[in-house]
């Protein structure tokens, strides 16, 4: 098998054929090494053209699991010969010391494996990639957890002292601004938040002033008011389809930063955050959406033109952030390629943006800098690479 008939694909170590062969199609390869050992295999063989890029990654992941997993049970099968060995080298044919230790490490890995087989019940009916998808999430729901609480008590302080949030949540589809929400709002009390997810505005919002159907829906004293969308729509999403006039786009340009800056002037907690995700891993998601019968529903035809628009998008977005970054409402561009960490950074900078009582500063709120990029190194990469 030539790796030159081959091509490498969005995932490190699959590749693609180059040839179509007449009987199974193009056909995706696994190649990896482990141990200094190379391993490969054709994935998927008795499919005939009906294998997707993201089926294969969890052929391909299967196939390494289970690799590892046996060069593993050689690693263990090697030492206890090696125990028995030292067991049978002791004058009286017995190792006392290496006997008791051998023992003591086969009851503890027993009560190991009975303690996981409770916990993970019929785990292996689950498949392999799905079942470490859904143990890393559990390692993400503790890591994040503190954070919540803190949110709680930042609420809570709204509350007391009768001030008043605004959260918006900006990016390209597929960013990962409704799984931010869900985990920010996830133990709030729903009684003071509410998730603002406007959408087109009928004949009568179109002849008012663009910003009233957004004040609407602002927040009272105590109350927090997460913007799914905001009025930066008129920023990217509009002028690029064509649902507002280039003279419309630019009015906004010219009046966003004065309207929040007579927010905040008010005494309004407002936080801006951009997540920006690559090019690839929004292709990939979109992939999935398609892919997964549960994820269906959030494809859109909008969806279907985002990929080709990338730079369309990605010369809107330059502008947004150059313009309209100020020092009373700044932009917080968080890269949202790994979701988990996106999430755990938009909590810190809600956190960061009020100085509210009982907080826990044993807990980490400095900024991850790979992940909470600040406006100028982005607009700084954009000037290189649209890739973001």
């Amino acid at each position: 098998m030539n790796l030159s008939d081959f091509e490498k694909t969005s995932y490190i170590g699959l590749y693609l054929s180059k040839v179509i062969h007449p009987t199974f199609g193009r056909k995706y390869i696994a190649r990896f090494q482990h141990n200094k050992k190379r391993y490969v295999k054709v994935l998927g063989y008795s499919k005939k053209n009906n294998l997707t890029q993201h089926s294969a990654i969890g052929l391909f992941q299967n196939f390494k699991d289970s690799i590892v997993e046996q060069q593993d049970a050689l690693v263990e099968n090697e030492k206890i010969q090696m125990a028995r060995v030292d067991t049978q080298r002791s004058p009286n044919g017995v190792n006392q010391d290496t006997s008791e230790k051998f023992l003591d490490e086969m009851t503890q890995l027993k009560d190991h494996i009975k303690y996981l087989e409770e916990i993970l019940g019929k785990y292996k009916s689950v498949d392999r990639s799905t079942l470490k998808d859904g143990i890393q999430k559990v390692y993400d729901l503790e890591e994040i957890k503190d954070y919540q609480i803190e949110l709680i008590k930042l609420q809570a302080y709204l509350e007391t002292s009768n001030k008043k949030m605004i959260i918006l949540f900006e990016g390209r589809d597929a960013s990962g601004k409704g799984g931010a929400i869900r985990r920010i709002t996830r133990y709030m009390n729903n009684k003071h938040y509410r998730i603002v997810a406007l959408g087109k505005p009928n004949d009568t919002q179109r002849n008012q002033w663009f910003f009233q159907r957004y004040i609407e829906h602002f927040p009272t004293g105590g109350e927090v008011v997460l913007f799914d969308r905001s009025w930066y729509n008129r920023a990217m999403v509009e002028p690029i389809f064509g649902f507002c006039t280039q003279e419309e786009h630019e009015i906004f340009m010219e009046d966003v930063v004065n309207f929040e800056h007579d927010l905040v002037r008010q005494n309004m907690i407002l936080v801006k955050l951009y997540f920006s995700v690559s090019k690839e891993e929004q292709k990939e998601r979109f992939g999935n959406r398609t892919n997964n019968p549960l994820k269906q529903w959030k494809f859109s035809e909008v969806d279907m033109q985002a990929q080709d628009l990338w730079e369309d998008f990605s010369e809107k977005k330059y502008e947004m952030l150059k313009r309209t970054s100020s020092r009373s409402a700044p932009w917080h561009v968080i890269r949202s390629d790994d979701k988990h960490k996106a999430r755990l950074e938009a909590i810190k900078i809600i956190l960061n943006s009020v100085d509210y009582d009982g907080r826990n500063y044993s807990l980490n709120f400095e900024a991850n800098e790979k992940i909470n990029i600040s406006v100028q190194k982005e607009l700084a990469h954009m000037r290189k690479d649209k890739d973001y």
